[in-house]
C-alpha cells in the first residue's frame, strides 16, 4: 500500500484543523461545494490510480532491467541524490504540464478551485500519472532501482499537501531554497504576473536557476483564467479535453492544428486572432463561481459526501491491490466499486449544482447501490457489507423522497 493511501487519516485530520482554526479566527476559506470538488477529483484520481500504477511500475522494472546504464546502490548520500534527481525532474514535469497544451490538459484539474486550503492539495487529475511517469525514466536508466524511485516521489508529493495553506506566512532564509506556502500561492494564481511561476515541488532553487520563480506581492486571485463553474468532478476532469478538441477543429491546416496541440494554453493562429489575453484580476473585483442549494438539500449531499469518503477508504484499504493478482469475479467486484466511487462523484456534483436531474441520477444510483450489495453474482464482499448497503440505499432513498427538489437549475 502506497505511503499516501497510508497518509489519507494525516490530511484529513489536518484539514479539520485548519478548517477549526479558520472558523476561529473567521478566516474560513472552506465551502462545502468547493471542498466535496477538491476531494472528489482526489478520490477519483485514487481510484483510477489503481487502474495505472501496476503498469507504469512494471514500465520503470522493465527500463531498469533490460536498459540501465549502471547500478546504484541504496546508500544514504544515492538517496539525497535520488531525492535532488526526482525533483528536479518533477520541476520540468510541471514546467511542461503548464506549457504544453495537452499535457495542461492533465494537469488543470488541480488549479480549477478558486479557494486556497489544504483540501486543493488533495485535488488531483485523474489522468496526470499517465504523462508525468515519463518525466522520471532517466532516473531508472540511470540504475536507480524503481521501488525506490517511486517511494521518493511518492514522498515528493507528501511534502506538497502543507503548502496549500494561506495561514502560513513567509518563512525567513527557507524561502531561498524551499517551496514553501508563499511561493506555492503564487502558482495557484490566475493574476497575469503570477501565471506559470514556481513550478517548485520540494526545493525552489530551479525556478530561481531557470528563470521561473516569483515573490508573492499583491494578494493572489486563484483558480484559472476562464473558471471552471461547476463542481462536478468528472466535468473537470474532461472539460479541458472537450474544449482543447472543439478549439481544434476550427484549426486550418494540420500543421497549425499541431502547433496548437502543442503550445502554451491560450496561443491561437492568427486566423482565430492570435493569442488570448490574460485579464488583469483582483481580490475587489473577481467574484467567486457559487451555488445555493436548500438546507435539506446540503444536509442530504453532505452525507452521501461523508458516506462515500468513508466507502472510497474501505475501498482503497482492503481492495486496492494489484490489479493482475485479483482473479475474474474479484476484478467484477473491483471495477463495480470503482464505477460506484466515480459515479457518486458524478450525481453529488449535480446536486451541489443545483440540478434538476440529479434527483432521476440519484435515485438510479441507490439502485446500483441496492442490487450490487444483493446480486449474488458478488464475490469477496463481506456479508455484513452487503447488509449494510441494501439498508443505505433503502434508507436514503425513502429520505429523497421526502425532499421536494427545486426545479431550478444551472448550466455551464
Amino acid at each position: 500500500m502506497g505511503a499516501i493511501v497510508l497518509s489519507i487519516p494525516i490530511f484529513f485530520a489536518l484539514i479539520a484543523l485548519e478548517l477549526g482554526w479558520g472558523i476561529a479566527t473567521h478566516r474560513n476559506s472552506y465551502r462545502l461545494n468547493d471542498t466535496f470538488s477538491n476531494i472528489g477529483c482526489g478520490i477519483g484520481q485514487q481510484v483510477t490510480g489503481l487502474f495505472f500504477k501496476g503498469v507504469i511500475f512494471m514500465a520503470y522494472i522493465y527500463l531498469y532491467t533490460h536498459f540501465r546504464w549502471f547500478t546504484i546502490e541504496e546508500t544514504v548520500w544515492n538517496w539525497i541524490l535520488l531525492f535532488l534527481g526526482v525533483d528536479f525532474c518533477y520541476y520540468w514535469f510541471h514546467r511542461f504540464s503548464h506549457e504544453v497544451n495537452w499535457i495542461w490538459a492533465t494537469h488543470i484539474v488541480h488549479h480549477q478551485s478558486e479557494e486556497y486550503n489544504l483540501s486543493v492539495a488533495l485535488r488531483q487529475s485523474w489522468f496526470q500519472g499517465l504523462i508525468s511517469w515519463a518525466f522520471y525514466i532517466p532516473l531508472a536508466l540511470l540504475g536507480f532501482h524503481p521501488t525506490t524511485l517511486i517511494t521518493v516521489a511518492a514522498f515528493n508529493t507528501l511534502y506538497q499537501f502543507w503548502i496549500h495553506t494561506r495561514f502560513i506566512g513567509k518563512m525567513g532564509p527557507l524561502e531561498w531554497i524551499l517551496n514553501t506556502p508563499s511561493h506555492h500561492r503564487v502558482h495557484h494564481g490566475s493574476n497575469p504576473k503570477y501565471i506559470d511561476k514556481n513550478h517548485a515541488g520540494t526545493l525552489i532553487i530551479w525556478d530561481r536557476l531557470f528563470g521561473t520563480f516569483q515573490e508573492e506581492e499583491e494578494e493572489v486571485v486563484y483558480g484559472i483564467t476562464t473558471p471552471l463553474q461547476s463542481w462536478n468532478p468528472v466535468y473537470a476532469n474532461f472539460h479541458y479535453w472537450r474544449d482543447l478538441w472543439n478549439e481544434s477543429a476550427k484549426i486550418q491546416g494540420a500543421r497549425q492544428k499541431l502547433k496548437f496541440w502543442m503550445a502554451p494554453p491560450g496561443w491561437r493562429p492568427s486566423h482565430l486572432g492570435g493569442p488570448l489575453d490574460v485579464p488583469e484580476k483582483s481580490p475587489e473585483t473577481f467574484t467567486k463561481f457559487n451555488t445555493r442549494i436548500p438546507r435539506a438539500w446540503q444536509a442530504y449531499a453532505a452525507t452521501q459526501f461523508l458516506a462515500i469518503l468513508a466507502f472510497t477508504s474501505f475501498f482503497l484499504f482492503t481492495m486496492g491491490g494489484n490489479l493482475m493478482e485479483k482473479d475474474v469475479r474479484a476484478l467484477i467486484d473491483f471495477f463495480w466499486y470503482s464505477g460506484l466511487i466515480l459515479g457518486s462523484m458524478h450525481v453529488l456534483g449535480l446536486m451541489f449544482e443545483h440540478r434538476a436531474s440529479a434527483w432521476n441520477w440519484e435515485k438510479f444510483r441507490l439502485l446500483f447501490i441496492a442490487v450490487g450489495g444483493w446480486g449474488p453474482w458478488r464475490h469477496g464482499t463481506p456479508e455484513a457489507l452487503e447488509i449494510i448497503m441494501i439498508a443505505y440505499a433503502v434508507i436514503m432513498y425513502l429520505w429523497i423522497l421526502s425532499i421536494k427538489p427545486s426545479k431550478q437549475t444551472y448550466d455551464h
